[in-house]
């Protein structure tokens, strides 16, 4: 993990939708609730660590990182999130984590106690609700595992393929983060994470096309380090 700098974006481009005006946002299947839906600079801050709780996010489009600032400096990313996912589900009433925007993006915003009302008034609302903790739930359990078990080539090689699934891109991605990104993510130092990109590309299982467009040359060398 790298040390975070506070830069000042970090401390003041915080995401402010106020008169931007009502939309209907679809958090989940049969729980539907007005909010709004905002662009959100490449950095800005959508919430920051010790925030008050009052919002739920969807990403529109784009991506988002949440991350978690150590007592020591260090910056561990311990999400992220793309178009049609929801981010900010905490059961307190402050924030434990921060989130940017890692690249431009479209935020949805709903308020929190508009979500609770919903789930209040239907059972429906109150499932899908549960499902969502439950998916981000198991999330976060496969991510541990992938931290605890799993040598720095296969967490790299879990990784992608977890991006491809997530974005519905079965033969190639575009990574929106950075690396330095994907090692606070898994864990790692950017030269392994770039020293094990060169490592796969090498060896067959992906080429790269740019600095972040990877083509999945066969499945078969990755499933071999994920």
């Amino acid at each position: 993990m790298t040390a975070l700098a506070m830069h000042e974006d970090h401390q003041t481009m915080r995401a402010n939708p106020a008169g931007t005006g009502l939309d209907l946002v679809t958090l989940a299947p049969g729980v539907v609730a007005h909010g709004t839906v905002a662009p959100i600079a490449r950095e800005a801050a959508v919430f920051v660590q010790e925030d008050p709780v009052t919002h739920i996010y969807k990403v529109v489009s784009g991506a988002v990182r949440v991350t978690r600032l150590l007592e020591d400096g260090r910056r561990h990313i311990v999400a992220f999130y793309f178009a049609g996912e929801l981010f900010g589900l905490e059961a307190g009433d402050t924030h434990q984590f921060s989130a940017e925007a890692v690249v431009a993006s479209r935020i949805a915003f709903v308020r929190r106690s508009a979500v609770a009302t919903e789930a209040e008034n239907s059972d429906s609302a109150i499932w899908a609700v549960w499902r969502l903790m439950a998916k981000e739930l198991a999330r976060a359990q496969d991510h541990a595992l992938v931290l605890g078990r799993l040598s720095a080539a296969e967490r790299v090689g879990a990784f992608l393929r977890d991006m491809a699934v997530r974005t519905g891109c079965n033969n190639s991605i575009d990574l929106p983060m950075s690396r330095i990104d994907i090692a606070d993510y898994l864990g790692l130092t950017i030269e392994t994470v770039s020293r094990t990109l060169t490592q796969m590309e090498r060896s067959g299982a992906i080429r790269f096309s740019g600095a972040r467009h990877i083509d999945f040359q066969t499945a078969r060398p990755l499933a071999r380090v994920a």
